[in-house]
């Protein structure tokens, strides 16, 4: 069971102190038992003017600020998350329902971020471009945007925060952190890290630099409505960034939309098949198939598809579902009864649909965790690609297709509404390079011999269609963070003017 006590010695070690966030607005239950661990206050809507006048406020001092001193300020946050590593992974594991080596990787996605962040600090660079004028000079130079709103999914309610944070706040931009209601104690754990982070780098950090605040869908829209806000980060559903998207739009703002995800694994005859077997299961079952990222469509070969099945399907049997908290396990409870739902429901349709449930589906320890729902990972062999299964259900829950030429498997891989992540298994460098080419896979990140989930910080992750099109975490993602200027330089004494104009 959820040991209630261990829970609130690490929230006190990460220096929460819960009466303090206390009310009856939001409860939160843990998805391991349904025991329910906290109930908080969200912050009254009619605050948020203040809260971003903070900000916009913060941001006036902020953007002075050397970028390699604002690098410094996340150092120290580094360090403050590797110290509470434990705790927070804890916590995650709680609320969200991750194993213990997911939580702790969640958290160490943050130290990550904070690392790569700190050496961007003095790599924001521009560009010195050519003129066709003589005696001029062309400079690109990035500047802090403003303030930026991060607001968060459960599933990783630590680590998107962190992606978010870190590179804003060495871009010279105050940040207000809205997590979800289904995991506020992981992000109030992280972002109290932030804070004594703050605590440390002194009065260099203005007051209302970092920010967080608790509520439902009113504070969101305050964050997505309010002009002062330049960038919202936004991380959940494709609904959700059908509405979040446009409201931006209409004020012209920024935004980066990580949406939802179709994705799908090609495993073609040149394939390592005990390889692939591994990618699949951890890639369909890990988070209990709550990633973004998880593995949803495997399409393989005609010819090898029944051996490549006959190594899966023992492997999905003897996977230990159970409480995330205890050692061993591989596979813990979905967030809630209404994702359990939706996994039924899905397979349903796609029974309806011509499918075969071939294992799981069905609920599991619901004697031992009346309140908790575990569900055993499913595989369902579909006869093609039907609208449920162009559907994300965030759940354990695996279609396999078949294909006879590779054109196919690229078609399939691409004919759904969403584009985030792919990969294919395959020694053969044709087949490599034709699914990482032009014509091949459509996602924002496409991978070979490793599966479409575990990004590394390093790249930028986003994705394509209905996942958003933004990017954020690494390569050149930071630029989004920031505003850019063309400055023309005539160091001449004359005037010459662009395209040969004569105006005399």
């Amino acid at each position: 069971m959820t040991t209630t006590a261990d829970l609130q010695t690490a929230l006190s070690r990460c220096g929460i102190d819960l009466p303090r966030y206390s009310g009856n607005d939001i409860t939160v239950h843990s998805p391991i038992d349904g025991t329910e661990i906290a109930r908080l206050a969200a912050l009254p809507t009619a605050q948020m003017p203040q809260v971003i006048d903070r900000a916009t406020q913060a941001f006036q001092q902020w953007r002075l600020v050397p970028a390699p001193v604002r690098g410094e300020l996340v150092r120290l946050w580094g360090e403050e998350l590797r110290r509470a590593k434990a705790d927070i992974g804890h916590v995650i594991s709680c609320e969200v329902g991750k194993i213990v080596q997911e939580g702790l990787g969640e958290v160490q996605e943050g130290v990550d971020i904070c690392e790569f962040a700190v050496g961007l600090s003095r790599q924001l660079h521009g560009k010195t471009i050519v003129s066709e004028r003589p005696g001029h000079r062309i400079m690109e130079q990035y500047h802090p945007l403003g303030p930026v709103a991060v607001i968060t999914a459960f599933n990783f309610p630590s680590a998107v925060f962190a992606w978010n944070a870190a590179i804003a706040l060495v871009c010279g931009n105050p940040v207000i952190f809205k997590p979800s209601e289904k995991a506020p104690l992981a992000g109030l754990s992280t972002f109290k890290a932030l804070e004594r982070a703050i605590a440390q780098f002194g009065d260099r950090a203005p007051n209302g630099l970092a920010q967080i605040v608790l509520g439902g869908s009113d504070v969101a829209e305050a964050l997505v409505d309010s002009p002062q806000i330049a960038l919202v980060s936004a991380t959940g559903s494709s609904r959700m960034g059908r509405t979040v998207g446009p409201k931006v739009a209409a004020r012209f703002g920024k935004r980066i939309l990580e949406l939802g995800g179709n994705n799908a694994m090609v495993v073609t005859p040149a394939a390592d098949l005990d390889l692939a077997v591994r990618a699949i299961v951890f890639s369909a079952v890990g988070t209990a198939g709550q990633r973004c990222t998880t593995l949803r469509r495997l399409i393989v070969h005609r010819d090898i598809k029944q051996a490549l099945l006959d190594k899966l399907l023992p492997a999905y049997r003897s996977l230990r579902i159970g409480n995330p908290l205890q050692a061993g396990t591989l596979v813990g409870p979905l967030i809630d009864r209404a994702s359990f739902e939706a996994m039924q429901h899905s397979i349903e349709q796609a029974q309806q649909q011509g499918g075969q449930l071939l294992v799981g589906g069905q609920r599991q320890l619901e004697q031992t965790f009346p309140q908790g729902f575990y569900a055993a990972p499913a595989i369902v062999d579909m006869p093609a690609q039907t609208a449920i299964v162009q559907h994300e259900t965030f759940a354990p829950l695996l279609y396999v297709l078949s294909y006879g030429e590779l054109a196919q498997a690229i078609a399939l891989n691409n004919d759904v509404p969403q584009g985030l992540s792919s990969c294919i298994f395959s020694n053969d460098l044709r087949e490599v390079e034709t699914f990482l080419s032009a014509a091949g896979s459509d996602c924002g990140m496409a991978n070979v011999n490793i599966g479409p989930s575990g990004a590394e910080i390093g790249g930028a992750f986003g994705g394509e269609k209905e996942t958003g099109g933004d990017r954020e975490s690494g390569s050149d993602a930071w630029k989004q963070y920031m505003r850019r200027t063309t400055n023309t330089i005539n160091y001449s004494r004359e005037l010459p003017l662009a395209q040969g104009i004569q105006f005399e």
